[in-house]
């Protein structure tokens, strides 16, 4: 694409006339250099095609929809007309026309041999067949491994070559492998390399055993092989490829920073032709690889020596995204008027780093003094605390140290082990000595000594630091902050930024039958639990299969196993133990000695396993763990996360943690898609279509698979939860009896979008259908009970309180506004709002629902900014959402009849405000993975934004002039983003209001492609959903 304007340069374009008037009118100091095109006619088709395909497709694109005909048929049409066009040129008989209406072909199956089974296409890959991409491992990516799988289910023939193959690599590809080789027998041909001995024999028996074809370089000092490629032949045509960095390993395939591109040959037929030559070459000519023989590759590999080392991370003195993510939800919490907040994250995500950004805050928001005091359990924490602090804070002489011996000479930032903070030391210090008090591993804060030294301080601000909220001992720490956790990293966000290690989690069916076990308030019986894995040996033969199946070598595996109750525990050791992998059980009732033994044998390797009932939950960490057994069913995502983060700290050795979940069918009450939900997010039915899908978008170096019986189970579990619907909420609500909708979602662990996510539902209905409510059910009340699930965006505090009516009445309030038509006014006149009010204060019940829908939503708001300058009257608030017709009502557009004119486009020019206001969707297509439409609008940075304007603009048209100049003019650019066009089926999608914007620069025309520079940087919470690669 040609830049906006000729700059200095080099370029490679066909002239036009009008480009050949902007050479004409170049200045003096300028001189263009052109060559009159030779005889090379595949260059100067391919050249003018080109200007065609451009021109064409800007074109098509343009194409407004017609009372007549839609914009599909006009894009047929014209399209015929060329190729007719075409066909006459060439004095072609047979004309080409797309059929109307423009269907595709996507596959031809052959029926088998017997003739019974019905006939499915194959799966499709993500990306379309005809289109090429490059993947960065970016949050809308697939994952090149989910990818692979998809492309080997239609391939006919397959080649491969890279450098290193791991067992972990091959395990995320292993069932689709198999399946295409009984499908094409020999049909896949590998070149790899013994170099560095990086490449796992096993991965290499693996394959050989599947049936694939094996051909190795023996060089271990150095490879001449460092490209990194597959090629999908399909003898329909349609053959893909992927070239890029990604080996057959679980971090390469699936890590974050990795590059991929994937050819398709319609639109790259001279690169894939070409690769099919080149590895055609090596696989028959070239003395370089050889036939692998497992004999020779032992003596070859086992004269390595290993001396790989890995380097430390430099230390950064500001916020990572993840930790900028946390520190924006604290903000929000005390913009609510929280000031004692716990922070819940992972350990080696840099909850330390955490604190000592937001202390560095706190003390400028109290005017650039503010004492500390900062306590911990051991000696080693201060150490390193007290540097990380000095560190953020650049001054070295920051804090000092109380406890060990140790005592500060001055006492207004005080570093202190709680042993040092005894009664005596407390009684004479003063409640509110310490600005702010910062208490590490705060799960620690429900024993005696924590809880006298809380109970005695009365600090500004408090802030509690753990990765383990939930104690062994039942006992909670959070009636400190309120029954609140105040931010909690999410699992995914540290995944992606590399400070987890990856883990390649496999739910396996047990072959249990839990439906008819006795359910409990805590969950199933543990005795009748314990009972149905213990009774015979079945259950635990099935789980030692998998260990040897799945971990790469079970007689090196440091593996933590969560159990029933110690029977369980024992009885899993004892049958380890005669399996040949050594074990042991802790509780909560083993001695410390006990324990640390345990841990060392771990650590040191002589011991395989640790199964433990309760105690592994938290305070233990042991970085080796490589293993995690989940060997009964756990509800809670909180403990899940717990038991899973034992094993997800990085070490040098450890390639991935490797995750065994155990399914067996379960009881109707339990719930599947929390443990999914803590993983990868979303509701209940975005789980749904993860699992359908194979976890194509999980984070960065990770893959989640599921036998097909496990996958089964769950699916059929968490539609039953979903599709029980209001008779299954309304059996929850008649067991819990008259209570608040926000103690109804604590109490079933559901969220707000569980209860509002069908149309007409709402929370007061429900009671109705409980018998706690006798209200009538009329229609007009029903009427407006089905607008309450599109309120659940709203996250600023100006329309939060916009619920007083009072204030709420009078249309010329831009804030009463927003909340008639978020409601469902919009074809209502805004001069009837005082009858809409009227309309909703009839039904009480009703306006209590509002209320404590609303304190919700307030509660779960994150920080906004209000516009500043002459745009500061609008209610509009920066980094919060709102959907396209409260936008319109903010700023005061109605029709002629009084309501809310509705926007239909992406762009709105209001001449009353000066501004132009883009509503920007990045997921252009909702059918498909699109690459052609995805970066057409992309996130650059977090204050960088890549627009591409209407298709008819260029920097002359009056629009395109206004965008380049709107600094000068004093036209404002306000920019809102969304992901995509629903947050589910038959649900709006809000917009993400990102704020002004100032032009930077500009490439091309009709359309133009604009940067923008955000005067406030996106929210990091977004930042992360939206960047384009991962990391």
């Amino acid at each position: 694409m040609r830049g906006a304007r000729l700059v200095p340069g080099i370029y490679d374009e066909l002239i036009d006339r009008a480009l050949d008037g902007e050479l004409a009118r170049l200045p003096a100091t300028r001189t263009p250099f052109s060559a009159e095109v030779g005889h090379d006619d595949a260059a100067t088709a391919v050249a003018l095609a080109r200007i065609v395909h451009d021109r064409l497709l800007a074109t098509l694109r343009s194409l407004p929809d017609r009372e007549d005909s839609s914009r599909v048929e006009q894009q047929v049409r014209l399209t015929n007309e060329l190729l007719l066009c075409l066909a006459t040129a060439t004095g072609d008989e047979t004309t080409d026309q797309v059929l109307v209406p423009a269907r595709k072909l996507l596959a031809i199956v052959e029926a088998t041999a017997a003739g019974l089974a019905e006939p499915h296409p194959p799966e499709r890959p993500e990306i379309p067949l005809g289109t090429s991409d490059l993947l960065v491992n970016a949050h809308r990516d697939v994952r090149i491994g989910t990818e692979l799988v998809r492309e080997l289910a239609s391939a006919d023939q397959v080649d491969m070559l890279c450098s290193f193959l791991k067992h972990s690599g091959v395990r995320v590809i292993e069932d689709a492998v198999r399946d295409f080789l009984a499908r094409r027998p020999g049909g896949l041909r590998i070149l790899t390399t013994a170099y560095m001995g990086a490449t796992d024999r096993r991965a290499l028996d693996a394959l050989v055993s599947m049936g694939a074809r094996l051909k190795v370089s023996y060089d271990t000092d150095r490879t001449r092989l460092h490209a990194k490629a597959w090629l999908f032949h399909r003898e329909s045509g349609f053959t893909t490829g992927f070239v890029g960095s990604s080996n057959l390993s679980h971090a390469a395939m699936l890590d974050g920073l990795e590059w991929n591109v994937r050819l398709s040959r319609v639109d790259n037929e001279p690169i894939l032709r070409r690769f099919e030559q080149v590895f055609e070459h090596y696989w028959t000519t070239n003395a370089t690889f050889e036939e692998y023989l497992p004999e020779r590759w032992d003596a070859v590999v086992d004269r390595q020596t290993d001396d790989r080392a890995r380097l430390l991370l430099a230390i950064h003195v500001e916020p990572k995204p993840h930790q900028a993510e946390v520190l924006e939800r604290v903000a929000a919490e005390r913009e609510r008027g929280h000031t004692r907040n716990l922070i819940v994250a992972a350990t080696g995500t840099g909850k330390t780093f955490i604190s000592a950004f937001d202390y560095r805050r706190l003390r400028d928001e109290l005017g650039g003094k503010a004492s500390l005091l900062f306590v911990a359990h051991r000696h080693e924490l201060l150490e390193q605390s007290l540097t990380v602090f000095r560190v953020v804070l650049q001054k070295a002489s920051f804090g000092a140290r109380l406890g060990n011996g140790e005592t500060p000479r001055r006492d207004e930032h005080v570093f202190a082990n709680i042993q040092s903070l005894h009664r005596e030391r407390l009684e004479a210090l003063a409640p509110d000595a310490y600005d702010v008090v910062i208490v590490d591993e705060f799960h620690h804060a429900a024993s005696d000594t924590y809880d006298a030294l809380l109970r005695h301080l009365r600090p500004k601000y408090l802030i509690g630091l753990t990765a383990t909220p939930e104690r062994n001992d039942g006992r909670s720490v959070l009636h400190w902050f309120d029954g609140r956790i105040a931010a909690e990293l999410r699992l995914w966000r540290a995944l992606d930024q590399g400070l987890l290690s990856p883990f390649q989690y496999f739910a396996t069916s047990d072959n249990t039958d839990l439906r008819g076990l006795r359910w409990t308030s805590t969950g199933y019986d543990p005795s009748e639990l314990r009972n149905l894995y213990t009774a015979n040996d079945l259950w635990i033969r099935r789980v030692l299969q998998e260990v040897h199946r799945r971990v790469t070598d079970p007689m090196q595996m440091r593996a933590l196993g969560f159990c029933v109750d110690i029977e369980h525990a024992r009885f899993c050791a004892r049958r380890f133990g005669e399996a040949g992998l050594a074990s042991m059980v802790l509780s909560r009732h083993s001695t410390t000695s006990e324990r640390a033994e345990a841990l060392a044998r771990l650590q040191a390797g002589e011991l395989r396993c640790i199964f433990s009932v309760d105690l592994l939950n938290e305070g233990v960490d042991v970085p080796d763990v490589d293993t995690v057994l989940f060997l009964r069913p756990t509800e809670s995502a909180t403990v899940f996360l717990q038991q899973l983060g034992r094993g997800l700290r990085l070490t040098r050795d450890k390639d991935c943690l490797t995750v065994l979940d155990f399914v067996g069918t379960a009881h109707r009450r339990f719930r599947f898609d929390a443990r999914f939900r803590a993983l990868v997010g979303g509701t209940r039915q975005q789980i749904v279509r993860q699992i359908e899908r194979g976890f194509p978008n999980l984070p960065a170096g990770c893959s989640i698979q599921l036998d097909r019986v496990a996958a089964d189970t769950i699916l059929t579990n968490i539609r039953e939860s979903v599709g029980r619907g209001d008779d299954g909420l309304v059996e929850d609500l008649q067991a819990l009896g008259d209570v608040s909708l926000a103690t109804f979602l604590q109490e079933t662990g559901l969220e707000l979008e569980d209860v509002y996510v069908r149309a007409g539902r709402s929370f007061s209905r429900l009671r109705r259908r409980a018998k706690l409510d006798a209200t009538p059910e009329t229609e007009g009340l029903l009427a407006i009970e089905r607008r309450f699930a599109r309120l659940l965006h709203i996250d600023d505090p100006d329309r939060l309180h916009a619920l007083h009516l009072e204030r709420a009445a009078n249309a010329s309030d831009a804030v009463a506004r927003m909340l008639f038509v978020a409601l469902g006014w919009t074809k209502r006149s805004l001069d009837e709002m005082a009858s809409a009010w009227d309309e909703l204060r009839a039904f009480p019940s009703v306006m209590k629902e509002l209320t404590e829908l609303f304190a919700l939503l307030d509660d779960r708001r994150g920080s906004t900014h209000p516009l500043e300058g002459r745009l500061a009257a609008l209610p509009l608030r920066v980094h919060a959402t709102y959907g396209l017709d409260e936008v319109m009502a903010a700023i005061g557009e109605r029709t002629k009849t009084g309501s809310v004119r509705r926007l239909r486009e992406g762009i709105f020019h209001s001449k009353n405000h000066r501004a132009d206001l883009l509503f920007v969707t990045l997921e252009k297509s909702e059918a498909e993975y699109s690459p052609s439409t995805m970066y057409r609008d992309f996130v650059m940075a977090p204050q960088r934004f890549h627009w591409e304007s209407q298709s008819g603009i260029h920097a002359d048209t009056e629009t395109g002039r206004r965008y380049i100049e709107h600094v000068r003019r004093d036209q404002a650019i306000l920019l809102f983003l969304r992901q995509r066009r629903e947050t589910r089926p038959g649900v709006t999608a809000p917009y993400a209001f990102l704020g002004p914007c100032r032009y930077v620069k500009h490439e091309g025309a009709r359309p133009m492609a604009i940067e923008w520079h955000l005067e406030r940087p996106m929210p990091a919470w977004l930042y992360q959903e939206t960047k384009l690669a991962a990391g």
